[in-house]
């Protein structure tokens, strides 16, 4: 690499593999089990999960899932490349399909939001672009939801309302703990 006159330039470095986590939301603890139960079967076992919550902060789902929503995350066990993200998140999609809802009416069962936890950070994959989501590819955005900074989690501006919780923020840095003990 010729030296370009600005006292030169950082190395480019592989990131380390990262803790894949999901949000997972649907009506009952049965969708909430089967849900978890086809992430398995897709990216290997779970190793933590959260405590489900109902999930009050939005009725953005309820037109298509139902009213009376519940929520829980979950990290897997098998630490992946944060470079898989898009295609995470295009399985994610893809298996949503096959989660019906149990009250036979239309629409998903589930909702399954991947992303993933190092030590810095919290980052989510979505379909929506906004000004502060980066492109990763087809068809699918980045964002940092939460950043580790002052011996905690700390949301950003554009955090949603859960992640902002006390359940959420103790959740991912248990699953950062776990991330950096399995450096």
């Amino acid at each position: 690499m010729p030296n370009l006159g600005w006292g030169g330039m950082g190395g480019i470095a592989v990131p380390e593999p990262v803790k894949l986590v999901f949000a997972i939301t649907g009506q009952t603890e049965a969708m909430l089990h089967r849900a978890v139960g086809r992430l398995e079967e897709a990216f290997g076992p779970v190793d933590s999960e959260s405590d489900i919550y109902p999930f009050t902060f939005s009725e953005y789902y309820a037109t298509e899932m139902g009213s009376s929503l519940i929520k829980r995350f979950c990290s897997m066990a098998t630490p992946v490349d944060p470079e898989a993200l898009a295609d995470i998140k295009l399985a994610s999609n893809v298996m949503e399909c096959g989660l019906p809802r149990p009250d036979g009416l239309p629409g998903r069962g589930a909702n399954l939001d991947p992303g993933y936890v190092n030590g810095a950070q919290l980052v989510l994959a979505t379909t929506k672009n906004y000004s502060h989501r980066l492109y990763l590819g087809a068809g699918i955005f980045a964002e940092i939801t939460l950043i580790y900074q002052r011996g905690g989690f700390q949301p950003m501006p554009w955090t949603y309302p859960d992640y902002r919780t006390e359940l959420a923020l103790a959740y991912f840095e248990q699953v950062r703990r776990l991330c950096l003990e399995r450096r």
